[in-house]
């Protein structure tokens, strides 16, 4: 998949996996664009031709470097208008088959938003930080469950310290767009798992349909005892650098009360990190609580031993099974 809009439009978004080859650099698109308020369309053709003109050969030799030919070469652009037309045509010159996705990046946009609307039969892993619920549902996803990883996504674990040792965030655009062709590859009429997040993780946005979708769904709540949780969230995160980890509990400063955000400060700078743990975790528990309690008509409570997960993920497929 050849993306050659701007490298400003790709950047916001675009389809999953495909590649940026642009046919006009952001300035060239900027000058396009007031000529065809200007002028008009015809003359905003024109201008288009005399930029791209001198780069045809230039762009058939970046085309051919970057494609697969034992792949279908798909072309899009904004409408599946003339940058993918163009594009399209100096790549076919050359005698190579190219396809154009029909009405663009735009029409792509219009399915994604449209396939939120759609009802699912979800259900959501809840239990309080620390956990393993990530860990819990991939490991179903390997034994055939569907399961959809939002925080895997959005590249991001949802809290004050989730973004540590992530990758960059995408758009909401972008995560929207990768979500929408991850529900299309699992049958709606089956279930399909995701862990209980908030609307907003990180700086991505579950979409408003999908997500009045989850918080309707049935709750499988797993009781995991705390100091299994301190051990894993230790694991995750203690190693980290001091002024990382102490810049990150800044940001719960006013959720945790000037005392304790203090205690976990001083414990983090005294390398004392299970008090720190334990102090920002009291925070965390009272949120999930206060959540769990508020949506108690849909929960439905399950142990789990991270002594024997391979019994707990089955507990949790045949609870599921049975329902």
């Amino acid at each position: 998949m050849i993306d050659v809009r701007s490298p400003k439009e790709y950047q916001k978004a675009h389809l999953p996996g495909a590649i940026n080859i642009p046919l006009l650099n952001d300035e060239d698109r900027h000058l396009v664009g007031t000529e065809y308020k200007q002028k008009g369309r015809a003359s905003a053709v024109h201008l288009g031709l005399q930029l791209v003109g001198p780069r045809m050969d230039e762009l058939l030799h970046i085309f051919e470097q970057s494609c697969d030919f034992q792949k279908k070469i798909l072309f899009y652009c904004w409408r599946g208008g003339l940058r993918s037309g163009i594009s399209s045509s100096i790549f076919s010159w050359a005698g190579h088959k190219t396809h154009i996705l029909n009405g663009g990046y735009k029409s792509f946009r219009t399915w994604v938003l449209s396939s939120f609307e759609k009802k699912y039969k979800l259900r959501i892993m809840g239990g309080a930080t620390g956990s393993g619920k990530t860990e819990i549902l991939l490991n179903m996803k390997e034994k055939g469950v569907q399961v959809i990883d939002l925080e895997g996504l959005a590249n991001h674990k949802g809290s004050a310290f989730g973004g540590l040792g992530q990758k960059p965030q995408p758009s909401s655009e972008a995560f929207e767009n990768s979500l929408a062709l991850e529900l299309q590859i699992f049958d709606s009429q089956r279930v399909i798992w995701l862990e209980n997040e908030s609307h907003l993780i990180g700086t991505c946005y579950i979409p408003n349909p999908f997500w009045d979708q989850m918080t309707e769904a049935p709750i499988l709540k797993l009781n995991i005892d705390t100091n299994t949780r301190v051990e894993r969230l230790l694991k995750e995160y203690g190693y980290f650098e001091k002024p990382l980890l102490i810049e990150k509990t800044n940001i719960l400063k006013r959720k945790l009360g000037g005392q304790h955000a203090q205690f976990a400060i001083e414990s983090l700078e005294q390398d004392r990190r299970k008090d720190w743990l334990e102090t920002v975790l009291v925070y965390y528990d009272k949120t999930y609580g206060y959540g769990i309690k508020k949506n108690h008509h849909r929960s439905t409570e399950l142990p789990f031993d991270w002594n024997n997960p391979e019994q707990g993920i089955s507990n949790i497929i045949n609870h599921e099974l049975n329902k």
